[in-house]
């Protein structure tokens, strides 16, 4: 009796155990199937007469040298920043994948519907721009900014009172258009660094060997959360501010009209406005 007693007792575990392993089983492919769907892009927005350059894929084209809108994380890979995290939000909402291609600002706008199908790369809106491409409506406000080294002794109230610095800026943006204005047309006389890389710029205002940076207001907000004891806006030009848009063909007006529906509801939950306290407020990281 006991040998069978003992028989029955190790089928009764037998049974049990295989009974928590396939729960277990099928627990795992629960939380698989339940990762997966969390991953997965849910369309919610209309786009069935939007063209892409590959199904699926919102490919995005962006200089990613230019923080907190778009940089690189230590991984060396992955791109991250303010611009990022809009478009990929973007995507998500239209029910896309999103693939961020990095290139060099000096000719980005001429990749749009070859190599990528927007732009998002704290692009300013302006008329020029607008005769080549089309924009969606704006994501943030910038204005012309002024930084120095914290405790500077230079007393700047306008951008003529740049006169006889030297100043370094990021090449073929709207900080080096102005400036180069100002310039060409005598207003004052200025020696123009221009640089590649935005970040190239910060290092030689920390290396002395320029007087100041000339740079979008909210780039320059963005170094200073990051380096508070190192940086400051001397002059922000608010008597005239721009905005920044997403950009893309002439053409695809489509995908302008997914986008804008896209952003108006990122705007309205409060997705854009936590973004930019991340990236550009306290929470700056």
């Amino acid at each position: 009796m006991k040998n069978v007693k003992k028989v029955i007792s190790m089928l009764l575990v037998a049974v049990l155990c295989l009974g928590v392993l396939a729960a277990c089983g099928s627990k795992d492919k629960d939380k698989a199937k339940d990762e997966s769907k969390s991953n997965a892009p849910e369309k919610t927005i209309d786009i069935s007469g939007v063209k892409l350059i590959n199904d699926g894929v919102l490919t995005v084209g962006c200089e990613a040298g230019y923080p907190p809108f778009e940089d690189i994380a230590k991984d060396g890979v992955t791109p991250i920043g303010y611009d990022i995290d809009i478009i990929t939000e973007v995507a998500n909402r239209l029910g896309l994948k999103v693939n961020i291609i990095n290139t060099a600002w000096d000719g980005i706008f001429a990749g749009i519907d070859v190599n990528y199908d927007v732009v998002c790369s704290a692009v300013t809106i302006t008329p020029d721009r607008k005769e080549t491409m089309i924009f969606s409506t704006p994501y943030i406000n910038n204005y012309q900014a002024v930084v120095v080294p914290k405790g500077s002794k230079l007393d700047i109230k306008s951008f003529k009172d740049l006169d006889k610095m030297t100043i370094a800026l990021q090449k073929e943006t709207t900080s080096d258009i102005l400036m180069s204005d100002y310039k060409s047309t005598g207003t004052i006389d200025i020696e123009i660094v221009a640089n590649e890389k935005l970040t190239t710029c910060f290092t030689q205002l920390t290396n002395g060997e320029v007087d100041a940076v000339v740079v979008d207001s909210t780039v320059a907000d963005g170094y200073i959360a990051r380096e508070p004891e190192k940086y400051t806006i001397i002059f922000k030009d608010e008597s005239e501010f721009e905005q920044f848009g997403i950009a893309m063909g002439k053409k695809n007006t489509a995908l302008q009209k997914a986008i804008n529906e896209a952003l108006a509801d990122m705007e309205a939950d409060g997705f854009i406005a936590e973004t930019y306290d991340y990236w550009f407020g306290s929470g700056t990281k």
